[in-house]
């Protein structure tokens, strides 16, 4: 027999009116919501606190407390191991940079120098980074410090095996070296008059010696050009100094190898000065510096930095 049932639409009415009456009978006020969630924070029946008990919480806590414990001492003694290895004074290991890179001073941000000759305001700043940045080449800093080198070859020392006590001598920079871009003869670098002076210095490598590309040469060579042709033409006559006599930049081999900042506490950056005589005015001039040696790549188009360097020169009249 099959029994089949039909409910009216008033017997559905009063269906949904019973769930809604059951429904607002179970809806719990504000009170009730308030005094589960005190029970919840402290229940003193049960002597629970947020749900466990005082042994419970004890439990987890000491869990944590001996995992946290064990990785906090798994890092330290490797970190002890592993300074057990490395000496403040000599590098164990040292991943050489293939090109060490060039860089200019005065420092500005994004490698812009703009000024006008006429308003000094222009170029003070200049100016000042410049003779911070030479007072450590001051004669008689260098004189005090360092060693009066002999010209033209590496100046090498053997260990003596206790570096911290008798830390490795440097050769003489002075700034006279620098010539009318020492700041000596000229104290605004030539920037008053429209002829500004930029230096060069290549970032120190450890044990890094420089081959000169002519075997003959005692020194590694600077030059610099404008980017472009245009660049080329309104860049005009520049000198250098030092130079030994020729139409570039030069830096003596004497000043290589650098043995570390600990090793050799007072050693100098050799620089090279490069200063600008007859810029044309108001126009954008982009310069590339390079330096040359059978050792320094400098046309890496993914590093601008190795072994040259881009800046922007411009004289507003």
């Amino acid at each position: 027999w099959a029994l089949s049932f039909r409910s009216s639409p008033r017997s559905l009415s009063l269906l949904r009116a019973g769930t809604a009456m059951a429904a607002l009978s179970q809806k719990r006020t504000c009170g009730q919501l308030m005094q589960e969630w005190k029970e919840f924070v402290w229940n003193p029946r049960t002597r629970e606190f947020m749900g466990r008990t005082a042994g419970s919480w004890a439990l987890i806590l000491l869990f944590y407390l001996v995992f946290y414990g064990f990785l906090a001492g798994l890092f330290s003694l490797t970190m002890w191991v592993m300074l057990q290895t490395i000496d403040d004074y000599v590098p164990t290991y040292q991943d050489r940079l293939a090109n060490p890179g060039l860089m200019i001073r005065p420092k500005s941000e994004g490698l812009d120098i703009v000024f006008s000759s006429k308003d000094n305001t222009t170029w003070q700043d200049y100016v000042k980074k410049l003779n911070e940045f030479l007072i450590a080449y001051d004669e008689i800093n260098q004189t005090s410090k360092n060693e009066n080198c002999t010209s033209g070859r590496y100046f090498e020392e053997k260990e003596s095996g206790n570096v911290r006590n008798h830390p490795k001598r440097a050769c003489q920079f002075s700034r006279a070296l620098l010539g009318s871009c020492s700041g000596l003869t000229d104290a605004t670098y030539g920037y008053s008059e429209g002829k500004p002076c930029v230096l060069l210095k290549m970032n120190r490598v450890v044990n890094f010696k420089p081959r000169p590309i002519s075997m003959t040469n005692t020194f590694i060579s600077f030059n610099c050009t404008g980017k472009k042709r245009e660049d080329t033409q309104n860049l005009g006559d520049h000198q250098y100094f030092p130079n030994n006599g020729s139409n570039f930049g030069t830096m003596d081999l004497m000043y290589f190898p650098y043995y570390g900042n600990k090793v050799q506490v007072n050693y100098s950056q050799p620089l090279v000065a490069v200063q600008f005589l007859n810029l044309t005015h108001n126009e954008d001039i982009l310069v590339e510096c390079k330096v040359y040696a059978q050792n320094i790549k400098n046309d890496d188009d993914r590093d601008k930095f190795a072994g040259r360097v881009s800046f922007r020169l411009r004289v507003n009249s």
